[in-house]
């Protein structure tokens, strides 16, 4: 396992992270219980991983009282990101649907106490905004309240979590201007490298780091969903079309022949892609078994893509059809 900075904070992180929303929530096509969960977490620890995201609302905090069981006595042996934003303890989470947000002073307060509790522990190495939209980037307030928890000793350093879909890039380029980010959350893969690549170049010149989400492009480049699979409607991956499904299998046959001159299958193209780019931190693939741990681990090994290859990725990219982006009003 290879480690690199988080930008700016100098904390080393796992170039491989666990994303442990899958061991709270079964919107991966699979349930998981809190024993195989706990197997997980330690295998992840064993192979090498260091970087544990999380937030408070995987499983109205299960995720995170998980991670706390696991490592409790072993603080300084992990990295633990989490993130706040949705007042989730007095509503039913019905399908996808986003929440109420808040990200006042009190709420504040109120988010990061109970996420310590759980975590058991007394400061959290990345405290992030979850999915947060343009006013709040702007709200200064947010951002002085992450200072006073830093002189306190509660957090480290600070993330911004763009999402809930792909897109948010002027919500991305805004929070790298925040003294106190020191990572960017986004979705990036090799099918799907718009508006990553912008945030990026802004990285690196800020020292931001990125953390990469959706790795994957959601099983296809696992080679888990092809045209026939049928997603069920709790999946996450449901909002994924037929159409979106039949062009990116045929994007990957042409991504084939790159990974193939490299040695390596399509997931090992897709996840050395994003390692071998300048300013990312971590990627944080699906992972639902102790399997797909170890070989998503074994990726990261110091074989990066060479230079002639990712022009070429990149120049076949610029040949694919451009799709929507989700963003909030740039007015604001």
């Amino acid at each position: 396992m290879k480690y690199k900075s988080l930008g700016k904070s100098g904390i080393k992180v796992s170039e491989i992270g666990f994303g442990a929303w899958t061991i709270a929530l079964n919107w991966w096509g699979k349930e998981i219980d809190e024993d195989e969960a706990k197997r997980m977490l330690k295998k992840a620890y064993d192979v090498g991983i260091n970087f544990f995201e999380t937030s408070d609302m995987y499983g109205k905090g299960k995720s995170e009282r998980l991670i706390g069981e696991v490592f409790k006595g072993m603080r300084s042996e992990i990295v633990i990101s989490t993130k706040y934003g949705y007042d989730f303890e007095k509503v039913d989470q019905i399908g996808h649907k986003e929440l109420p947000q808040r990200f006042d002073p009190e709420f504040t307060d109120h988010a990061l106490n109970n996420s310590l509790e759980r975590l058991q522990t007394d400061y959290i190495d990345v405290y992030g905004l979850h999915n947060p939209k343009l006013k709040h980037i702007h709200n200064d307030t947010i951002f002085q309240t992450f200072d006073k928890k830093i002189r306190e000793g509660k957090i480290k350093t600070c993330q911004v979590a763009l999402g809930p879909a792909i897109g948010w890039t002027q919500e991305g380029l805004d929070a790298m201007e925040r003294e106190n980010i020191s990572a960017i959350q986004t979705v990036y893969n090799i099918l799907e490298q718009t508006p990553g690549n912008e945030l990026m170049k802004k990285a690196v010149r800020k020292d931001v780091g990125i953390l990469v989400r959706v790795p994957d492009a959601s099983g296809i480049l696992t080679e888990k969903v092809d045209a026939n699979t049928k997603i069920d409607e709790k999946d996450h991956r449901s909002v994924r079309k037929g159409e979106w499904v039949r062009a990116s299998l045929e994007k990957v046959e042409q991504l084939r022949p790159i990974a193939k001159r490299n040695g390596l299958n399509i997931t090992e193209l897709a996840i050395k892609f994003i390692l071998s780019k300048k300013g990312v931190s971590s990627a944080l693939p699906t992972m639902i078994s102790t399997d797909e741990i170890e070989m998503f681990a074994e990726m990261s090994d110091g074989n990066y893509i060479p230079e002639s290859d990712m022009r070429e990725i990149d120049a076949l990219y610029n040949t694919w059809p451009s799709y929507e982006l989700k963003a909030t009003p740039q007015t604001v």
